[in-house]
């Protein structure tokens, strides 16, 4: 699967605090970023909230249309 998404630091710094609120199970480890490896943090996100990629790509997506909303 490619990664249908590219995130810059500062949008995954935001993206993080949501998520982490929404899954409180998910570690600093589950959280880790590196630019150009979001297909790395995708999977290992969807593994960790028991989820499809696509399902966590979708969000990714949605949030990154309105990331000054406080939800996810």
């Amino acid at each position: 699967m490619n990664s249908l998404i590219n995130l810059t630091e500062d949008q995954w710094s935001i993206l993080k605090l949501k998520f982490s609120r929404k899954y409180t199970h998910l570690t600093a480890e589950d959280l880790n970023f590196i630019p150009g490896e979001e297909h790395s943090l995708v999977t290992r996100l969807a593994q960790r909230v028991n989820r499809p990629e696509s399902y966590i790509l979708f969000t990714l997506q949605k949030e990154l249309v309105n990331l000054s909303s406080n939800r996810l």
